[in-house]
């Protein structure tokens, strides 16, 4: 059964499919008899958790045979029941191979509501490329299907068989979907003396049974469905979901620190050479660093130099996307993927005496568990090695491991995040850090709130009349500077001026702008700065003889999450992005003939994960307010529920509050 990430990833590959294949097929070789196994699921009921759910799987079962060189054979036949029409798309059978793998067979039947049978003809069946994606070259292949009869009430049964690539030892067995199922199992049939090692994710272990042919089986019953559609502010569906590892021959050690030191050592075996640098690897690297200053320089140079012009392209062969191109190959063609961007970083630091290494990592915190080790990890990127004594104070992203050395994550794929940070979604992460014997998991860094900074300053003037006029500046520091230049990137000068002008006008009606200028420095480690004029008409309310302004003139920090703010109670994390820092300091020249009558209290929350602070004051004519927001914690577990609901509350009533004018 294909797991959350990959069914998403192909949904729009599945959509070239449709029921209009099958129309050209008599039905009368459509009507073959469905197998034993694949009657009986269908006549398994829809159990009571399956109520609302759009599809059922009812049965879903794997026999891997391992032979005596390693190498295994996956079986898998399964079992769904469409309950609603959005069900069909969790029946659309699909099978994940690499175009030099054998994919022995895929066959699949419909069983209607009715108990009719229809087989799948060849032409339900359609082959297409791994993801669609045009920064991708793959020979990863899907064979999808689109069943025929697939309507509520009926079953949806396929079966496959496929030799597993030679070079993995490892299942990585996904035991829950975003519907329920009622059973599962994967069996384990290994040579004379061969071993296994099992790990479990999110997810109770469970001891297998010996069947008589001597195989190992894992069964489970009755799983619940992990549905997110109406959780917000989650971890990512891969980050929750319960899954088991089964590993087998050389990957078959014991204990959780071995198996990730042995999947270390595997990728650093895979590696070996690729990143070796070739003479015109290190004159390149020589040139760069010339005339640099300091350890910093050097680095930020050669960063920059992959950041900027090595193209990011994925070219997956061979060993399922897993090995590096040679770092020659990368320099010469100007591009890579992932690992190879590592490769090519990692020889030329090599080639002016720095030490780096792959580190094996999630693109999503989370996804990796450091309970359950195994390849799941979509993305690679590199560890440093900090030369003794190192603490330049730009140099933030910086972890130890277990043997004492200092690291420094870098991600070579993210063009606008400066050397000495990492973007959010990686910080708290872990990954599997690959330097042979002493390969490792490694928690990475969360940075503090100092390195994503947003500070807004303002000065206006307030006429008689409620017309706002000024001038305000954005500055964006680090994190919030890195998101802000690839928005900048992406987008033209016109695009993001609408942009802008459409978020400001929705919270400014009224808006018009008379000057909007980004300054952006080439060098990444410097901040962004926006600088504004506006007008706002009718930003002041008259109430009689009073007149109601918001001493909060641009500027929200509310993270609104539904149900929680509710005070439902809260299953898990709240996701934040990062830790960082915003400030408003803004100052309003009032009126003549004005006097204040009130103004809005102090606000301060102080909480573990957070601090919210704000006040209003008027002296000489002119009102100031000044707020400051500081977030510590990318992730605030579910226990912190109603302390994160006390500090939004806060921040809800402050950025609502209103101060008083009464005309003299």
């Amino acid at each position: 059964m294909r797991s959350h990430r990959v069914r998403m990833a192909t949904r729009a590959a599945a959509c070239f499919l449709t029921a209009g294949l099958c129309a050209a097929v008599p039905a009368a070789a459509r009507d073959r008899a469905a197998p034993a196994w694949a009657v009986a699921a269908a006549k398994v009921p829809t159990p009571a958790s399956a109520e609302n759910a759009r599809a059922v799987l009812l049965s879903d079962e794997y026999v891997i045979t391992v032979d005596a060189q390693d190498h295994a054979v996956e079986r898998e036949r399964w079992a769904t029941r469409i309950l609603e029409p959005e069900g069909r798309d969790d029946a659309d059978c699909m099978v994940e191979y690499d175009s030099g793998d054998r994919l022995r067979y895929f066959r699949a039947w419909t069983i209607t509501a009715t108990g009719r049978q229809f087989l799948a003809m060849p032409s339900d069946f359609k082959d297409v490329g791994d993801y669609g994606d045009v920064d991708m070259q793959s020979t990863d292949r899907f064979r999808i299907l689109n069943p025929p009869a697939a309507d509520p009430g009926s079953v949806v049964a396929c079966e496959t068989e496929k030799q597993l690539p030679p070079y993995f030892s490892s299942k990585d067995w996904q035991i829950q979907q975003s519907f329920p199922v009622v059973f599962e199992s994967l069996e384990l049939a290994l040579p004379p003396g061969g071993r296994y090692a099992v790990s479990w994710s999110r997810y109770a272990p469970v001891q297998p049974s010996k069947m008589p042919s001597g195989a190992l089986r894992w069964e489970i019953k009755n799983m619940p469905a992990l549905n997110l559609d109406n959780h917000h502010a989650t971890p990512p569906w891969e980050a929750l979901a319960a899954r088991m590892s089964v590993k087998w021959g050389p990957s078959a050690v014991n204990g959780v620190a071995n198996q990730w030191r042995q999947i270390g050592e595997w990728i650093d075996q895979l590696e070996a050479g690729r990143d070796d640098p070739t003479p015109q690897i290190a004159a390149k690297a020589q040139a760069l660093i010339a005339g640099a200053p300091d350890f910093y320089a050097k680095l930020s140079r050669i960063t920059s130099y992959i950041q900027n012009n090595i193209r990011y392209f994925i070219v997956m062969r061979g060993i399922g996307g897993f090995q590096a191109h040679y770092a020659a190959d990368i320099y010469r063609n100007g591009y890579g993927d992932c690992k190879d961007k590592t490769t090519l970083l990692i020889a030329m630091l090599k080639a002016i005496g720095i030490r780096a290494y792959y580190l094996h990592v999630d693109s999503e915190r989370g996804v990796i568990n450091p309970k359950a080790p195994s390849l799941v990890g979509d993305h690679m990127v590199t560890a440093i090695e900090l030369p003794p004594g190192e603490n330049d104070p730009r140099l933030i992203a910086r972890v130890k491991t277990s043997d004492g050395k200092d690291l420094l994550i870098f991600d070579p794929t993210d063009t606008a995040t400066p050397v000495g940070l990492i973007r959010g979604q990686l910080q708290g992460a872990y990954g599997n850090l690959a330097d042979g014997a002493d390969s490792q998991l490694i928690r990475m860094p969360v940075l503090p709130p100092s390195s994503a900074v947003l500070a807004r300053e303002g000065s206006f003037v307030l006429d008689a009349d409620g017309t706002l006029t000024g001038s305000l500046t954005y500055t964006f520091t680090g994190g919030e500077a890195a998101s802000e230049r690839l928005d900048l990137k992406d987008l033209g000068a016109h695009d993001v001026r609408r942009d802008w002008e459409e978020s400001l006008g929705s919270a400014l009606p009224g808006l018009s702008l008379d000057h909007f200028q980004f300054q952006e420095p080439s060098n990444s480690s410097k901040p962004i700065s926006l600088d504004l004029r506006l007008r706002v008409a009718g930003y002041a309310h008259d109430a009689g003889p009073l007149l109601l302004i918001r001493p909060r003139v641009l500027g929200s920090d509310l993270r609104d999450v539904p149900g929680v703010m509710a005070g439902k109670p809260r299953v898990y994390p709240i996701e934040m992005g990062h830790p960082g820092r915003w400030t408003d300091s803004f100052d309003i020249k009032l009126p003549a003939g004005y006097a204040l009558d009130g103004t809005p209290g102090p606000v301060s929350v102080q909480e573990p994960f957070a601090s919210y602070t704000s006040s209003v004051a008027v002296k000489g004519g002119v009102l100031h307010y000044q707020r400051d927001y500081v977030l510590r914690q990318p992730v605030i577990p579910a226990t912190d529920a109603p302390a994160f609901r006390k500090l939004e509350s806060a921040i809800l009533s402050d950025e609502r509050g209103m101060v008083v004018l009464k005309k003299q």
